[in-house]
């Protein structure tokens, strides 16, 4: 079986007497799930801020202030949930460059993985395209407009940046690399790609809290596009956990009932986390659905009693085969002050 299996076996598992997707599970292929427990076993979390959650309080102490770490993060509510020891080295801002080497006075975060590491979780590749930095400047540019005849001095905005074949195909061989990486620095770890989370509706459907152009948020949905595809691609080729957060989060963007995403509202004071990044329930959400995941693969909850949810709807990934060794070979300015396209000289 593939490591992606849709949501008709998603919907099985949750409900075996359904019709369609009860037959879609049966005629699958046989595969054995090998138990394990990862209590007490090292977690290393990569990622970006998305995995990281600044601004979003409580702030975690001990990482460095830049990263912008939560004590609400996915990673830290994953640990919780299956009693792993969690070493969070995800990052603001950070690129796969700062995955693969060091970031000024940060370490390279692939560092922290050892033979002992059990599990890996990754959301990373978002930075290397503008993704979300190119919310903070199309919303820059959208206010600005809406300015222009009140102010006598226009407002200096950083452009929507439109990655070429190039950033694409670099980014797909970063996240390999780093994949590869992992496999061989700890080939008993379950690695688990996290996809960004949706940050706009369909088109046609944006709201006020998401102060964009039609035209700029076509550019950022495409880049959320192609980074899924990309993720998933080498996700598949690694033999790992792909976590569809992003098809998973598309009815729950700043513009829905219960958003998982905090947009950039009017008159937002960041209380909540920084602006265009994930709130409580988004963070929430994400390690549920991580969860469930890992426990269909075998992982038993050092909380057997704590329900371990689905987050429906979304074709959703999971790893039914142990791991195999791969071959060797204000909010906009703080967002600024943790990108590291802005810390570049």
């Amino acid at each position: 079986m593939k490591p992606i299996v849709m949501l008709a076996l998603a919907i099985a598992a949750l409900s075996p007497g359904m019709g369609e997707p009860a037959r879609a599970a049966e005629s699958a292929p046989s595969e054995t799930v090998v138990e394990e427990s990862l209590e007490g076993q090292r977690y290393v979390a990569i990622g970006s801020s998305y995995a990281a959650g600044p601004m979003l309080p409580p702030p975690k102490p001990g990482g460095p202030a830049r990263c912008g770490q939560s004590l609400s993060n996915y990673p830290t509510l994953l640990a919780e949930r299956f009693g792993m020891t969690l070493i969070d080295r995800s990052c603001s801002g950070a690129t796969t460059d700062h995955v693969l080497g060091p970031w000024g006075d940060i370490p390279p975060q692939i560092a922290s993985i050892t033979p002992a590491t059990r599990l890996v979780t990754l959301t990373i590749g978002g930075n290397d395209l503008s993704y979300i930095g190119n919310l903070f400047s199309a919303t820059c540019a959208f206010r600005a407009r809406a300015l222009e005849t009140s102010v006598a001095k226009p407002v200096a905005c950083g452009g929507v940046k439109v990655p070429t074949e190039a950033d694409y195909a670099r980014d797909e061989a970063q996240l390999d690399e780093i994949a590869r990486r992992i496999r061989a620095a700890a080939p008993q770890a379950r690695l688990v790609f996290v996809q960004y989370l949706t940050p706009l509706p369909p088109a046609g459907a944006l709201c006020p809290a998401t102060p964009v152009s039609e035209q700029d948020a076509a550019i950022v949905r495409e880049i959320g596009h192609r980074l899924a595809r990309i993720t998933a691609q080498v996700a598949q080729v690694n033999n790992a956990l792909v976590v569809e957060m992003n098809q998973a989060s598309a009815n729950h963007t700043p513009c829905d009932p219960e958003p998982w995403m905090i947009g950039a509202p009017p008159g937002y004071d960041g209380r909540h986390g920084l602006q265009w990044h994930l709130n409580k329930a988004g963070m929430q959400a994400t390690a549920d659905t991580i969860a469930y995941w890992l426990v269909k693969s075998g992982v038993k909850p050092a909380q057997p009693n704590m329900p371990v949810r689905l987050t429906l709807p979304a074709p959703a990934p999971v790893l039914l085969s142990p791991p195999k060794p791969a071959p060797t070979g204000t909010a906009k300015k703080a967002y600024r002050n943790l990108s590291p396209r802005a810390a570049a000289p």
